[in-house]
């Protein structure tokens, strides 16, 4: 019980940090702003409120719905971003830092490209088999550096770039060679089947069933890191590998499993943006995302029960910098600015200590 209760304080203890470090980053910002922008107050005004539909009520008396299409960018940016947070944070937790996130989600959006337009099956099994289809390539595109670094020794910040490069060509060749729909005008793939697609939940947006399976694949994250043998094994290694290996522990296999459960979460953000975004994928498929789930990951702490309140604000800074550049004269790389200095502050957090202890050491050393 007392475990639990220590657990619960120490997490307590990781998003009042993370709080005070975002509120911070948001300061200096808007100080920043302060000194470029002529019109401060609507800049902040977009970034705090520009994502939230408004309502205004109708003659009839009917309440109308404004802004839904920017409320439904949040959600379904915050859904991409958690699960590719999620992604980077379980390779994290066994100390590797993993940057396939990107590659993982291509191939992951591809393999469930290939189910929804080629397979002549209905919704209640394509929809699971595309789904499974976009976990299985994420998962063996993880595998592999994984197996690269337990056999071989080869370094996971390297393959892992190198082989999300890999990824992206063979999805580009992919699209523009093998599945162009020629009668579109540019480089895409064919609609995907009307039973592939998922349906939207809330009106004039994206916002699908995906909504609940994030917070799911959360849950189900951090059940297996903090309730099974293999999670208990993945935690040991990654704080200390040499004593896992001591007490038996297959210290490879967990190191290349880490790597797959990673891809396996990036492969559903390929899904999700595949059949609930897209509805067919173009050759410029958004890049990037797999980085902005380290920035995610680092909110959390690594920490699969805060990934999803991490990624909601920053999805919601990210809908909130798209309105602010379209109404405002400030562009949306100043939340990279802030999201820059929350990252620089997160880091300088664990800096700073041992900092200390080095001008300690050198002290007590004279």
């Amino acid at each position: 019980m007392s475990s639990i209760a220590g657990g619960q304080g120490s997490v307590l203890q990781e998003v009042i940090k993370t709080l005070v470090v975002i509120v911070i980053g948001l300061l200096i910002g808007m100080v920043i702003v302060l000194f470029i922008s002529e019109e401060p107050t609507k800049v902040f005004d977009a970034i705090l409120t520009g994502p939230l539909p408004s309502a205004s009520t109708l003659d009839d008396g009917t309440v109308r719905w404004r802004g839904m299409t920017r409320f439904g960018t949040f959600l379904e940016d915050s859904i991409t971003l958690a699960l590719v947070g999620l992604a980077v944070a379980i390779p994290f937790r066994a100390q590797q830092f993993s940057l396939g996130a990107d590659g993982q989600m291509f191939l992951g959006a591809l393999a469930s490209a290939v189910v929804s337009i080629y397979l002549p099956l209905p919704g209640i099994v394509l929809i699971p088999l595309a789904f499974l289809a976009a976990v299985i390539a994420g998962f063996a595109w993880g595998w592999l550096p994984g197996v690269m670094k337990a056999r071989a020794g080869a370094n996971e910040i390297v393959t892992t770039l190198m082989l999300n490069v890999i990824a992206i060509q063979f999805f580009i060749y992919c699209v523009t060679f093998l599945m162009l729909d020629r009668q579109a005008g540019f480089i895409v793939t064919p609609f995907f089947q009307d039973a592939a697609i998922l349906n939207p939940l809330i009106h004039r947006t994206n916002v699908t069933w995906m909504i609940a399976v994030a917070p799911l694949v959360c849950l189900l994250a951090y059940l297996f890191l903090s309730r099974t043998n293999m999670g208990y094994e993945l935690r040991v290694v990654g704080q200390n590998p040499a004593f896992g290996r001591r007490m038996g522990m297959p210290v490879d296999r967990t190191v290349a499993l880490s790597m797959a459960l990673g891809g396996a979460a990036a492969g559903m953000a390929g899904f999700h943006i595949a059949n609930a975004i897209l509805k067919r994928l173009p050759s410029d498929f958004p890049a990037g995302l797999g980085f902005e789930g380290i920035v995610v990951a680092l909110l959390a702490r690594n920490d699969p029960r805060l990934i999803l309140p991490a990624a909601l604000f920053y999805g919601y800074l990210r809908a909130g910098a798209q309105v602010m550049e379209r109404t405002t004269d400030v562009s949306r790389e100043m939340v990279l600015v802030v999201q820059a200095i929350i990252i620089l502050l997160i880091v300088s957090e664990n800096l700073l200590p041992r900092l200390g202890q080095w001008i300690g050491l050198g002290r007590s050393a004279r």
